[in-house]
């Protein structure tokens, strides 16, 4: 089984379907919701489990009944999930799910991140075959680096700059993401561009494309395609996968995605 860690963060999320986005002013009403963990790291851990990796996840959660869930839900979907409890709450946030798939994700409160202290157990890492990096201080990302694969995320904004990073992946049609991948780009050796149902581009020591995956049922959700995405490709490049392969796994990952409501 190929051991792969994600150092990231978590909200705790409540998915509400929607017939359409409301208008300013409006009120619309909602036949029923769901709240699970999400954000970029909760989603690719899940993902990571359920392709039948052994996943550590390292992350910081607020010792509130929030965060006290949203672990115990990373650890029934086969997560081991290493916390670091804080004083603040757990970031929320509310998602919006449109019939066509399309989702607006209002996020509350201050995004947690796990830091290079020793009160997580970072020694695992070293164990891992790659690592996919969402949030966390140059401490963790430190950390991160000892794996001999690192994926990253351009939301961890400036912290990236402190490391190399072997693939720097992102959404093209994401303006802030594709911002972020900018400033990143000088400390990344691949940059990894998707780009929704065109498939998507890398470029850097290599070149190419790949093709977006036929989805396996009706689009419901777009939430999280992306992170998807860069789990499997992740653990693509850590069994030795070619860049290529790497990147088809990953768009089977985010097709599946499209296609559920919610979190995995």
């Amino acid at each position: 089984m190929t051991r792969i860690a994600v150092v990231g963060h978590v909200e705790w999320v409540d998915f509400v379907p929607v017939e359409r986005f409301p208008h300013q002013g409006e009120v619309v009403h909602a036949p029923t919701a769901s709240t699970r963990a999400g954000g970029g790291g909760s989603v690719a851990a899940v993902v990571l489990a359920e392709l039948g990796a052994e996943v550590d996840f390292y992350t910081a959660l607020g010792d509130d009944s929030n965060g006290r869930a949203a672990a115990a839900q990373l650890k029934e979907r086969g997560v081991r999930v290493h916390v670091a409890w804080r004083d603040q709450p757990t970031r929320r946030a509310v998602t919006l799910l449109e019939p066509s798939g399309e989702r607006t994700i209002v996020t509350i409160g201050e995004r947690l991140e796990p830091d290079g202290t020793g009160e997580l157990d970072w020694e695992l890492i070293r164990d891992a075959s790659s690592v996919y990096f969402t949030a966390g201080d140059p401490g963790a990302l430190a950390h991160a680096r000892q794996a001999p694969v690192l994926v990253a995320s351009p939301r961890a904004r400036t912290v990236l700059e402190t490391a190399t990073i072997d693939a720097l992946v992102f959404s093209e049609n994401d303006p802030d993401e594709s911002a972020w991948a900018e400033r990143a780009a000088p400390h990344a050796r691949l940059l990894v561009a998707t780009e929704g149902a065109r498939g998507g581009r890398w470029w850097g020591e290599s070149e190419g494309r790949w093709k977006a995956a036929p989805l396996p049922g009706e689009p419901r959700d777009a939430y999280g395609c992306g992170d998807s995405f860069a789990a499997a490709f992740t653990l693509g490049l850590g069994r030795g996968d070619s860049i290529a392969d790497a990147a088809a796994l990953g768009a089977a990952a985010g097709a599946q995605a499209l296609t559920r409501v919610g979190a995995p």
